[in-house]
């Protein structure tokens, strides 16, 4: 049974506990939509102010909505479109200080000033992305994008 658990220390010994906690959570279960639902449950939990957490899985040449915590948001999102489809395109982690500065930005949220998104590729095969949306400008840190790099590679173990 999971217990919310309140991270302290160093925000590096936080992400560790994290992902430590996801690869427990997450362990003996092989059902990708069971493990990208807690995933982002685990997330929305952990982070403080943000407003939108999920996951778009790759499919047929684009990306779709897959299991998040916040509100309803868009359904596809195409290669190279948007923070989204810019980390897809490019293959690499996006973290926008200001969302309302990044040139094609899809605002499925008008509450999300900052954004961060990490691909999940495994063995070079890219699977979708983690989004992630606040309401605070410049909320994601270099930390953050590092701890949430790690975090992703624990549950590509998983998916």
């Amino acid at each position: 049974m999971f217990q919310s658990k309140t991270y302290e220390g160093p925000i590096q010994e936080q992400y560790g506990l994290l992902s430590r906690q996801l690869d427990a959570l997450l362990d003996g279960e092989s059902d990708q939509t069971a493990n990208l639902s807690n995933a982002s449950a685990l997330l929305n939990q952990f982070l403080k102010d943000v407003n939108w957490v999920g996951f778009y899985i790759w499919k047929d040449g684009g990306l779709v909505l897959g299991p998040f915590q916040g509100l309803p948001a868009c359904v596809r999102i195409a290669y190279g479109k948007g923070v989204c489809g810019t980390a897809v395109k490019d293959k690499r982690t996006m973290r926008v200080d200001d969302v309302h500065q990044f040139p094609g930005h899809i605002a499925c949220d008008a509450a999300s000033n900052s954004e961060i998104v990490i691909p999940l590729i495994r063995n070079g095969e890219l699977l979708g992305v983690l989004d992630i949306d606040s309401p605070l400008k410049n909320r994601f840190s270099e930390d953050d994008e590092k701890g949430l790099e790690q975090f992703v590679q624990v549950l590509l173990k998983h998916v």
